[in-house]
Parts: structure tokens; C-alpha cells; sequence
């Protein structure tokens, strides 16, 4: 809502009903399920209505059904959406495959950029968007620009400090000289994902460490108390809908800020 009413921005709120988990049960049993959780959708959208919340800002209730990711395709087609909002749990063994091959379905297919809410972080009103530290993480893969472009983009608009992160998962050796000269190398890689003319008005700061990306980047995040992550997605065909989880899920679900994906 905060984003919304920040640029002036239409809200698509959807929920989409998916069959799969009535897929094995009795028919008598799945139709009257089926027909509960549809109506506890319908009730927490009329909730979402009378709240109030949505006043001011110009919006569509929607309650779709069908598989999850082809539904909200074809909606991102149709309207032109340019950001995909959503949220993740990842809480539980079962429930976290389920959720994590939503989002990561998302990420890797929409092609506008993904705002990823997750489990950690804090629930708390918020009526204008104020970021002050942003943490851009990449892996040099395809796209890493215009997930760069983003990260940029947005610290220029907010006045906020940047951070260029890219975490070197396998040292070639051990060495203090070589490690030395590998960061040397990775921070002069970051430097080139720079938009042109960036350097005018932002002076990011480049980080190259070694680790495990994931705890790494939360690492990262949390030292430079960022409010927002920024990170690249890569594109993935799937199975029935289904993708192994990625780092960037990963990601979503241990930070303690909201996760923004583009996908390359």
C-alpha cells in the first residue's frame, strides 16, 4: 500500500484458489473443502475491504482460480503489472516446499521484478516507503545489470546508502596475498555493473567476501541494517510447476527486510 500510494499505482489484489491439494481426496470430501476455503477467501478479502485500508488508493479485488503461477501470468500480461508483491511463510517441511515452489516460480518466470516479504520480517504499519540502506547482492550471472539498474535506481530515488555485495563461495587459495588479490578483482567486477553516470550521484560501497552466499548475504544485510535486498533471479523452465529452491528463496526466507528479485 505504501508503494502504491508512493507512485501512484493501481493494486491488483488477488488470491488465487489452486486445486492441488483437493486432487486426492474423496470427491463428496474435496467439493466441500474446496467450497470452505473458498469461502474463507471471499470473507478475508471483504475483510481486507471493509478495513479501510485500500481507501485513496485506486485498486481490484480479484479471487482467480487455477494453478498459481499460469493465473498470475496471464494477469501480469493483461494489466502490465509492473511489481509482483507477495509473501512466503516458509515455515514447516511441507509447507515450505509448497510455498517455495510458488516463489520460486515467480521469481524465475514474471517479467517484472518480484517484492518478496518474508517470515522474519517485522509486522508493523507502514504508511510511506523510507529506505536508508539498501543491500544489492550479485553473482555476476545473466541480468546482473538490470538487477543493478534497480538497486541504483532506487537509492537514487530514496537518497539511500548502497551497498554492492558479491560473496566468493570457493577461495582459489588460502594465502593472504591471494585472498587479498581475489577481492581486488571481484570489487573491480562490481564497479563495471555501475550504471552509466551513477557514479555522479551515488557512491556505493563494494563488498566482496567468501562464505556460504546465503548466510553471507544475511550477514550483510544485518551489519548494514538494510531496509531493502536487492538480488538477480535466474530463469528456470520447471516440471508441473514445480523448481528446486534457489538461493534467492533462500534468502527470502531467513531476511529480516523485503527481497527484491529481477530476473535476467
Amino acid at each position: 500500500l505504501a508503494l502504491a500510494r508512493r507512485y501512484d499505482a493501481r493494486i491488483y489484489l488477488t488470491h488465487v484458489l489452486a486445486p492441488d491439494p483437493f486432487l486426492y481426496a474423496e470427491p463428496a470430501l474435496a467439493e466441500a473443502t474446496y467450497e470452505k476455503v473458498r469461502q474463507a477467501a471471499e470473507q478475508g478479502m471483504a475483510d481486507i475491504l471493509v478495513s479501510g485500508k485500500l481507501r485513496g488508493v485506486p485498486h481490484e479485488v480479484r479471487l482467480e482460480e487455477g494453478n498459481i503461477w499460469p493465473v498470475l501470468a496471464k494477469l501480469i500480461e493483461k494489466h502490465e503489472i509492473d511489481l509482483v508483491v507477495t509473501a512466503t511463510h516458509g515455515r514447516g517441511k511441507v509447507q515450505k516446499v509448497l510455498i517455495g515452489s510458488v516463489a520460486e516460480e515467480i521469481f524465475r518466470q514474471a517479467n517484472c521484478a518480484v517484492l518478496t516479504v518474508g517470515p522474519h520480517v517485522k509486522e508493523e504499519p507502514v504508511r510511506e516507503v523510507e529506505l536508508k540502506n539498501i543491500l544489492f547482492a550479485t553473482n555476476f550471472g545473466h541480468g546482473a545489470e538490470l538487477a543493478a539498474a534497480h538497486a541504483f535506481s532506487l537509492a537514487q530515488e530514496h537518497g539511500a546508502r548502497l551497498t554492492v555485495l558479491h560473496v566468493i563461495q570457493e577461495a582459489t587459495a588460502f594465502r593472504e596475498e591471494s585472498v587479498r588479490r581475489q577481492r581486488e578483482v571481484t570489487v573491480e567486477r562490481l564497479q563495471k555493473v555501475v550504471p552509466e553516470g551513477a557514479e555522479n550521484w551515488c557512491k556505493p560501497v563494494f563488498r566482496a567476501t567468501f562464505g556460504e552466499a546465503v548466510e553471507e548475504i544475511i550477514t550483510m544485510a544485518r551489519e548494514t541494517n538494510a531496509d531493502l535486498l536487492v538480488m538477480g533471479a535466474k530463469t528456470r523452465e520447471s516440471l508441473a510447476g514445480h523448481v528446486p529452491v534457489t538461493i534467492a528463496y533462500s534468502v527470502v526466507t531467513k531476511a529480516r527486510c523485503p527481497v527484491l528479485t529481477v530476473r535476467g
